[in-house]
């Protein structure tokens, strides 16, 4: 299965970043039964923030208290999720159970799509049969690398070609395509990562995640952590590689759904995570370094360090806490950088989002 999974908790709203259409997810957390082996990065129970594996899982009841949830207008798209194990390695007659559940609230219409997530090597023609009788809709691949150095010592159990085989018969046989990405696994480098995007988009699925690699409680990577044999990231090597892989993604049009990680996806209350590449908030700390070189690029065009100018930085509501940055750090870096030039910070909602203008009102 792939690294993360979603918070049992809340009912998650996503915002596409293109449309803004509300996105309502209803996750089903599956036991970690379906994983034919460990990864060095993963222990699924504290992954799922659960401590033993759950024999049933009550779907409608589920089902029925996120929905409760749901305020009007309803969500334009709400989707029933299976997250956790490696969904399509579980035992099929448990795969039907699920989706037959899943089906039947899609054929009522009180659902738009059924999603899971697998791993690349639990792929082939008869899985997807199945899925497609049971009109799935999305499948995600746990991919993390397309190196095989990296796969080979991060001990996924299967090398790239087995990652480029499943994508081209996911796509062929018409499901919507998810590509999941780790920065900072054993064996990883930039250029490795930056490689691993460019691989995703000559794949073209329609959507994708980014995550940095955590260290987490009773994995083999904790134990290669301890005896020095691997060394993470630390925040701002995470922040900067992933930063280039989501302007590779950004640019082919790929919708990336999801940067980095909460707290709730990886541990329970009593875990720990070691070395320094978690943030809660590690999307806006990428997406808040890609609007400063968006904004520096213009400011560089029209003056310089040494010039004195009253200047106004634009975006539209959505992406503004990106153009400031966190903790508006991006307002800070501008104004040691250009202490002769006045900032303002303005909105303008005609604008797209992730979309900058810089404007000179005085110089």
């Amino acid at each position: 299965m792939s690294y993360p999974t979603l918070s049992p908790v809340k009912t998650l709203i996503l915002i596409s970043s293109d449309k803004m259409k509300k996105h309502a997810i209803i996750p089903i957390f599956i036991p970690h039964e379906g994983c034919p082996n460990d990864c060095v990065f993963c222990n699924q129970k504290k992954i799922t923030a659960r401590t033993h594996a759950e024999e049933n899982i009550n779907i409608e009841e589920i089902a029925s208290r996120y929905l409760s949830t749901l305020k009007d207008p309803r969500p334009e798209v709400i989707e029933m999720a299976m997250y956790g194990g490696s969904f399509t390695g579980i035992p099929v007659e448990k795969q039907n159970e699920y989706l037959a559940v899943a089906k039947d609230y899609k054929d009522k219409g009180i659902i738009d799509k059924i999603h899971l997530s697998t791993r690349p090597d639990y792929i082939n023609e008869e899985i997807l049969s199945n899925l497609k009788a049971y009109d799935v809709d999305v499948i995600e691949l746990g991919v993390q690398s397309f190196d095989d150095e990296v796969l080979m010592l991060s001990e996924r159990g299967h090398d790239s070609s087995v990652v480029y085989k499943s994508c081209e018969m996911i796509k062929n046989f018409g499901f919507t395509l998810g590509i999941q990405l780790m920065v900072g696994l054993p064996g990883d480098t930039a250029e490795k990562s930056v490689f691993s995007a460019k691989e995703t988009v000559k794949i073209a699925p329609q959507i994708a995640r980014i995550y940095p690699t955590v260290i987490i409680e009773d994995t083999k990577l904790l134990d290669m952590y301890r005896q020095g044999s691997y060394s993470p990231l630390s925040l701002e090597e995470a922040v900067e590689t992933s930063k280039k892989m989501y302007n590779i993604l950004f640019d082919a049009g790929i919708n990336i759904i999801r940067v980095g990680l909460k707290s709730s996806d990886i541990i329970n209350e009593n875990g720990e995570i070691y070395g320094n590449t978690f943030h809660p908030a590690f999307r806006q700390l990428v997406e808040g370094e890609i609007a400063k070189e968006k904004i520096e690029k213009q400011l560089k065009e029209l003056c310089d360090a040494a010039s004195t100018a009253d200047i106004s930085f634009i975006s539209n509501s959505r992406s503004f806490s990106n153009m400031i940055g966190m903790k508006g750090v991006n307002k800070k870096y501008f104004k040691e950088n250009y202490p002769r030039c006045s900032f303002s910070y303005d909105k303008n909602d005609a604008l797209k989002d992730y979309e900058y203008k810089v404007q000179i009102t005085r110089g």
